[in-house]
């Protein structure tokens, strides 16, 4: 469905954040017979719905709202509407046709978009794409779930695309090289099960791409694609790390070294992953990544790693004290751990309590020494989990800055302090840039 279709059709938007009124905006501008908004969540934080948006949508709130989304020809609802909503599950019973400005946005765009998913990666690996296509001379436009809704993008000649798990659900065309970096549990509550996040995800591969690239080294991604035909990255027919000519370890195209490791300066092999999925992604899109290596090797150099991941902040202790506050899962936490395998390492561990399972963190601690500060709300439970690890030491802090104290304490001279905190930011902070200024704040104050 193209945002054309809507002409002289009834449609209802629902939500009225960023992603609603990019909807309202695009599709009034197509003339539909009648257009109308549902928030069913407004609070005190909702921004006054005026204006012009006003004048091209009412605005419905409460259990009116239901009629009015029941009553449409066509729902377009925002990536944050849960598949698993009563009003949602009520909706597909009916047959009320449902998508989403992303799905209308890439029924125009796909032949001239690169989407990235994953539910680990995908924001280092879509702006490493970004950013070296950029160094190649192939200018672009970067979005998607970064805070610009797709509908509000300017017109380019090339897109490269964050998309979420939820902005994949609804689609009904894959973007022309279509990227999954990992696959394992997340958020569940919104999908409906683990089979249902995987489904959801992987819809962005599942409508004709021309070329599919994913981490090959991911053992959930690859038992879910089956013998499916992809790239898959870190593999020795594309895309590698292996040893170069020097001994040491490089980046290669096939058996054709590109350029050492260390020219990379995002820490951990997880980070190696990402840079070895968008290097097969600028081959798929027709770069000589051989001939243009040297400039390749100029702009992977250069390349500025993503706030609040794996964020070094510098203290005169010699301590390493590091921002992942957006490792808001079990496995993205065990990701940020191994970066750092070798040092003396505290992990601050804690947030909103999603009921994840943590057993994955403590089968992937066995046998590591560490220490684990758990902080509210799920810190306890965390702490619990790894409870009986012999080389496990746990220690439970009333709150982050009170974990930062304790963790200058109890983690050794030239050590590294991670906060990982497996756990989302929501309840005791304003979002996860609240939690990384808290932290951020923290070191610096009990740097005595």
């Amino acid at each position: 469905m193209r945002l054309s279709d809507l002409r002289g059709r009834h449609v209802a938007v629902w939500g009225a954040g960023r992603e609603g009124r990019a909807a309202v905006t695009a599709i009034a501008a197509h003339g539909p017979a009648g257009l109308v908004v549902v928030d069913d969540s407004a609070n005190f934080l909702t921004l006054p719905w005026d204006g012009p948006l006003a004048a091209a949508a009412p605005l419905v709130t409460g259990e009116e709202g239901f009629e009015r989304l029941a009553a449409a020809d066509v729902v377009v609802r925002s990536p944050g509407v849960p598949n698993t909503h009563p009003w949602m599950v009520e909706l597909r019973r009916r047959s009320v046709p449902v998508t989403q400005g992303s799905a209308l946005w890439m029924a125009d765009h796909a032949d001239r978009t690169v989407g990235v998913t994953g539910s680990k990666g995908k924001s280092t690996t879509s702006s490493l794409i970004s950013h070296l296509l950029t160094a190649m001379d192939r200018p672009n436009v970067f979005g998607g779930n970064i805070g610009v809704p797709l509908l509000d993008l300017p017109e380019a000649e090339l897109y490269v695309l964050e998309l979420s798990s939820y902005q994949c659900s609804d689609l009904t065309d894959s973007p022309r090289v279509a990227v999954v970096t990992a696959l394992f549990p997340e958020h569940l509550d919104a999908h409906g099960g683990e089979r249902e996040y995987y489904r959801d995800k992987l819809n962005l591969i599942a409508h004709g791409p021309h070329a599919v690239v994913v981490n090959g080294a991911d053992p959930r991604l690859a038992a879910e694609l089956g013998d499916r035909a992809a790239v898959r990255a870190g593999s020795p027919d594309t895309t590698q790390v292996a040893t170069g000519p020097d001994g040491a370890q490089w980046f290669h195209l096939r058996d054709t070294p590109l350029f050492p490791r260390a020219v990379l300066p995002l820490v951990g092999r997880h980070n190696e992953g990402n840079l070895c999925v968008a290097l097969a992604v600028l081959d798929a899109l027709g770069v000589d990544v051989v001939a243009r290596r040297d400039s390749l090797a100029v702009a992977v150099a250069e390349f500025q790693g993503l706030a609040h991941r794996l964020t070094e902040i510098a203290d005169p202790s010699g301590l390493t004290f590091v921002d992942d506050t957006l490792a808001t899962s079990p496995y993205a936490a065990m990701h940020a751990i191994d970066a750092y395998e070798g040092r003396p390492l505290t992990v601050i561990v804690g947030g909103a309590d999603r009921g994840l399972d943590y057993s994955p963190l403590r089968a992937h601690l066995a046998g590591r020494e560490i220490t684990v500060i758990g902080v509210p709300d799920s810190g306890p439970r965390i702490v619990d989990a790894l409870s009986g690890l012999p080389s496990v030491r746990t220690e439970l802090a009333d709150d982050l800055v009170a974990a930062v104290g304790l963790s200058r304490k109890l983690t050794p001279a030239g050590g590294v302090v991670l906060l990982s905190p497996a756990a989302p930011s929501y309840g005791r902070f304003r979002n996860f840039e609240h939690r990384s200024e808290v932290f951020a704040q923290a070191v610096a104050d009990t740097a005595r």
